[in-house]
């Protein structure tokens, strides 16, 4: 069985067999519902196609509703990763996905944009904190020295949606238009919306708290990874690094990392609610090629976000990682904006931009816990997810606009290109020897410290 991660990271054998063993039991399954996850959020950029006449839905209206689910969300991340703190991961994890589910099958029964507006908004609700949820849980198994490529394991599940998501639902729309008197659109939300709610039983058979309960593990193995994640929250205590919820709510540097996560999800999600409407404007009118065409970016993406993970990590190196990628995804989408003229040339700079902004938030989200410890942790992860998931509603909505008023969406490609600029300055920005790169080095099993920042 190939391994996660390289001999290289640990200290021995055995401490690499057990993150190994660990990572095989928790990812996969961690990252089928996350792209369950991801498919339930932007599915509705394929259901436009053909919805918006059968409701009449404008463009602007489908921007508004596709952002207004974030309204949703970020209103109760913060609550709702306090509360997965409370009652468990196994129980919390499991009450999200089914009730997302159950919300994103009743899509099918829509008959106006005011419905279509409702249903976005109680999503986004249902679904707070599943990704700052499933982050946080992931930090009660990996030390720092894995966190950027276990990120990068578990958001490469967004370009696999987008992967997959395009053909399937390009087939399930084509295929299944008129079946039992049913639109395509209306097949697309019940069969991509059912898998949430078998995801969500399944979580709570499958899923155990923490390594502390969970019984697959040995003894050995416990002993491994309980006492390192113990000792590493110990020394971030020690180095002053907050555990209150008030430190994370007052931490200049958190707030740096929540406001660049706004800039590059806006990027993301922009691209990907979009991509569908850009492809055709591109010239690709049939659905299901529509769907195969839209799988480029996604796979082009799933190889960056791996490459760069391994590299932050192996060069314990954020900073520059995530600037990097940020412009480059900026750069991508001015590409994108400006060679429409040339469709290859304008699907390749697409690729750029999304690939770079998945790239760059992969290692971003590795910080957050170098500067958190409990409570603070748990909230520090759902305000940073909160306040960038505000870019998920800002960004297709302000691209809804420019469609609407133009025909184009060459405007707000350039909004979104430039937020990410300002998001990859403002990284820049963080102060030398910050306890996030210090905190990189933390002396856990047999590292030594080292001072400064890459």
């Amino acid at each position: 069985m190939a391994n996660f991660f390289s001999r290289a990271s640990f200290g021995s054998n055995d401490e690499a067999a057990t993150y190994n063993r660990a990572a095989w039991r928790l990812i996969p399954f961690l990252l089928i519902l996350y792209i369950i996850s991801f498919l339930d959020r932007v599915n509705v950029g394929f259901a436009k196609l053909q919805m918006s006449a059968d409701i009449g839905l404008s463009d602007a209206v489908f921007g508004l509703g596709a952002g207004i689910f974030f309204i949703g969300y970020a209103a109760c991340e913060i609550p709702s990763n306090l509360l997965l703190q409370r009652f468990g991961a196994r129980f919390w994890i499991a009450r999200i996905l089914v009730v997302w589910g159950i919300i994103s099958v009743s899509f099918m029964f829509i008959t106006t944009p005011a419905q279509f507006l409702t249903l976005r908004f109680l999503l986004g609700i249902a679904e707070a904190g599943f990704y700052p949820g499933i982050v946080l849980y992931l930090t009660y198994w990996f030390p720092g020295k894995l966190r950027s490529q276990v990120c990068a394991l578990f958001f490469i599940g967004i370009p696999i949606a987008g992967f997959i998501g395009g053909p399937l639902s390009g087939f399930i729309m084509k295929s299944m238009a008129g079946v039992s008197g049913f639109s395509g659109w209306q097949w697309l939300f019940l069969l991509e919306g059912t898998p949430a709610i078998i995801g969500g039983v399944a979580t709570y058979f499958y899923l155990s708290n923490g390594p502390a309960d969970a019984q697959w593990l040995t003894a050995k193995e416990r002993n491994i990874i309980v006492p390192a994640l113990q000792a590493e929250e110990a020394a971030h205590r020690a180095m002053g690094h907050g555990h209150r919820l008030i430190d994370a709510l007052t931490s200049p540097k958190l707030w740096i990392l929540a406001i660049s996560n706004f800039t590059l999800l806006g990027g993301i999600y922009g691209i990907s609610f979009w991509l569908p409407q850009i492809v055709k404007d591109l010239g690709v009118q049939d659905v299901f090629l529509n769907g195969l065409v839209t799988c480029i970016p996604f796979a082009v993406s799933c190889v960056a976000m791996i490459l760069v993970g391994r590299s932050s990590d192996r060069t314990r190196e954020r900073k520059w990682h995530i600037v990097i990628c940020a412009t480059i995804g900026a750069l991508g989408l001015v590409g994108g904006a400006t060679l429409t003229g040339v469709p290859a040339l304008s699907l390749a700079s697409i690729s750029l931009a999304l690939a770079g902004a998945l790239a760059s938030i992969t290692v971003l989200w590795a910080l957050p816990n170098s500067l958190l410890t409990g409570a603070a942790a748990a909230g520090g992860l759902a305000l940073m997810a909160t306040i960038g998931n505000l870019g998920g509603y800002a960004a297709p909505y302000v691209l809804g606009l420019a469609r609407q008023a133009t025909g184009r969406l060459d405007f707000g490609f350039y909004v979104m290109s430039a937020a990410m600029i300002v998001g990859a300055l403002l990284v820049h920005l963080l102060p030398r020897n910050a306890s996030i790169d210090e905190a990189e080095h933390i002396p856990v099993l047999t590292e030594s410290p080292a001072v400064g920042v890459r």
